[in-house]
């Protein structure tokens, strides 16, 4: 059950009704974690600014952001990002069994090098805290300078979505069939 009240487009205020609008026109989220965001329209705004500039300026492809997003969700245990960004692996064409992998805690079989490393970096950063010298340099021979920024930031940006996520007890509606397994 979520812990926060949705508000409907009714219950809104004037700026957070706009803000409301203005995302849903562009195509942006408007559940889970964006329930508790749209208090404060222009965190809204400015959170959904940096998502869409890193997924689509910051130099990675989208499976590579995906693969460092399923990591990141799959390390926090966020129940809504997990059924959301489990459906848009999917339509990605990343499969059932990478994702199911990862579901159940294991590292994924990838053939692509740099979305594996994506999912490397991720999962390093967050088990550890840290991103180790060899772990950088590996990295760094995979991505440039520019995309090694994207991918960290993805991995700051996703965890305050899951963040929220858990903190308020966001919990995808029942009809929707990706569960994160605890």
């Amino acid at each position: 059950m979520t812990r926060i009240a949705i508000l409907s487009r009714e219950q809104m205020n004037a700026e957070q009704g706009k803000m409301y609008d203005d995302i849903k026109s562009e195509g942006g989220p408007l559940g889970g974690p964006y329930w508790a965001y749209f208090r404060h329209p222009q965190l809204v705004r400015h959170l959904q600014d940096t998502s869409n500039y890193l997924g689509r300026s910051g130099g990675l492809s989208k499976r590579e952001r995906q693969m460092a997003i399923m990591a990141i969700i799959r390390f926090w245990g966020a129940k809504y990002p997990w059924a959301v960004q489990t459906r848009a692996a999917l339509a990605m064409g990343i499969s059932q069994e990478i994702i199911d992998t990862i579901n159940d805690g294991g590292t994924p079989q990838l053939d692509d090098p740099r979305e594996k490393m994506a999912y490397e970096v991720a999962v390093e950063m967050l088990n550890t805290r840290n991103l180790s010298q060899q772990g950088y340099e590996r990295a760094c021979a995979i991505f440039n300078e520019g995309e090694m920024v994207t991918l960290i930031a993805t991995v700051g940006q996703f965890s305050m979505t899951c963040l929220t996520a858990i903190g308020f007890d966001c919990t995808p509606p029942d009809d929707v069939p990706h569960r994160i397994r605890k």
